[in-house]
């Protein structure tokens, strides 16, 4: 293998029984079936930077690699499902959730790559359909699949820590300007109102439902989100998101997914090593990866923290607005940063970043056995066929 062929910087995802290898130029995804034979598709793969050249500058193509990398993802979940339950007997329900769990980035250039970046739970065939039927739901099932993700992930890791947070300091009495305007307004209240409000008649014709709202509505008064307002809400986040993938790594069959995961860590490092792609030489490979979808969402994490804490305001509402308007910054940040700190010649800030992310894939990943080797070694292998060679134009992309 020659040198520019050997600097192509690969990665990859790991899906129902196999692995989605991605290369600069192509994708391949390769699955064990029941009966132990292996299948593979693979296709070229256009760069949305060839169309949009904008795409190419920092930072904005970081949420453009995300996009599309979600939806090549989901198409590898479907085409997975599809082989892996071929041979079994019917079922009661048509499909299950599985969790897509992160993998890693790869990039050459303007060219980079965020593979099952989203943590989430997806639906995905458990019956063999026919390609036509296929072709027709790839689209739909990935569009749905990553308005839920973005629902689900927006719900549980922008709005419930930002309320929580929030509550939080009310409730401990860290948020002098909400207690200041309460008592502003207690004061301007007439002795008599304030004395009818106490009487026991008053309390006790009250509605549950009444007091339920008034107590809703203390803990949520707006406060201006200072740092350490920020951190806990960035701890919130974290734990969340431990607590997630923890849970997934209990499931029996997300197990798999994870060891799965540990197979094309090891199949990259391979790679990256130089040497010939063989189980011998994968077996001894780490499954940690620096540029692992695990290390970009704890960045992430990092990262919020940080730039939340610039732009604040009094109203809860326009706070979580405007944390949804800068998740695209965040993740073009985070994507730049993860893609500095996979240099060898990156400093140590940089890989001191990535470091949480490396210690969570002792979760993410699990040792993978020798078969599970091979389905990520003949995905990278069929990707690698439909890379363009030295002097040979590059081909149009497969639709």
């Amino acid at each position: 293998m020659s040198t520019p062929e050997r600097d192509l910087i690969v990665g990859g995802q790991a899906v129902i029984e196999g692995v989605m290898m991605r290369t600069p130029n192509a994708y391949a995804i390769a699955v064990r079936k029941a009966d132990g034979t292996i299948v593979n598709t693979s296709a070229r793969l256009p760069k949305w930077s060839d169309k949009y050249p904008l795409l190419k500058l920092p930072v904005l193509r970081g949420g453009a690699v995300l996009v599309q990398s979600m939806g090549l993802g989901i198409k590898a979940l479907n085409f997975s499902a599809n082989e892996a339950f071929a041979e079994t007997k019917k079922a009661d329900v048509k499909e299950v959730r599985v969790a897509l769990t992160p993998a890693v980035i790869e990039g050459e250039g303007d060219f980079a790559g965020l593979t099952g970046a989203i943590p989430g739970l997806f639906p995905v065939p458990t019956q063999k359909r026919s390609k036509d039927e296929l072709k027709k739901g790839t689209t739909a099932a990935a569009t749905g699949s990553i308005i839920f993700a973005l629902f689900f992930n927006v719900m549980l890791f922008v709005a419930a820590p930002l309320l929580l947070t929030n509550a939080l300091f009310i409730a401990v009495g860290w948020a002098p300007s909400a207690v200041a305007v309460s008592a502003t307004n207690e004061v301007r209240q007439s002795p008599a109102a304030v004395t009818s409000a106490n009487t026991p008649a008053a309390e006790s014709n009250e509605a549950w439902y009444t007091k339920t709202w008034a107590t809703a509505g203390h803990y949520l008064r707006p406060v201006r989100p200072s740092v350490a307002f920020n951190l806990i809400d960035g701890l919130i986040r974290m734990t969340f998101f431990l607590i997630m993938i923890f849970s997934f790594s209990l499931l029996k069959d997300i197990r798999r997914v994870f060891q799965y995961h540990g197979a094309e860590h090891k199949t990259v490092f391979t790679w990256e090593a130089g040497l010939p792609l063989t189980v011998a030489n994968a077996r001894p490979q780490p499954r940690q990866h620096p540029r692992c979808g695990t290390s970009f969402l704890m960045v992430v994490m990092l990262v919020a923290i940080l730039l939340f804490s610039v732009i604040k305001f009094d109203s809860l509402l326009l706070n979580f607005l405007i944390r949804l308007a800068l998740m695209p910054l965040v993740a073009g940040l985070s994507y730049e940063i993860i893609r500095i700190s996979a240099r060898k010649e990156s400093g140590w800030f940089f890989k001191s970043i990535t470091l949480p992310g490396v210690w969570l894939q002792n979760i993410t990943t699990q040792e993978p056995d020798d078969s599970q080797l091979e389905v990520a070694i003949e995905a990278l292998k069929e990707s690698l066929k439909l890379e363009p060679q030295i002097g040979e134009p590059a081909l149009e992309p497969l639709s």
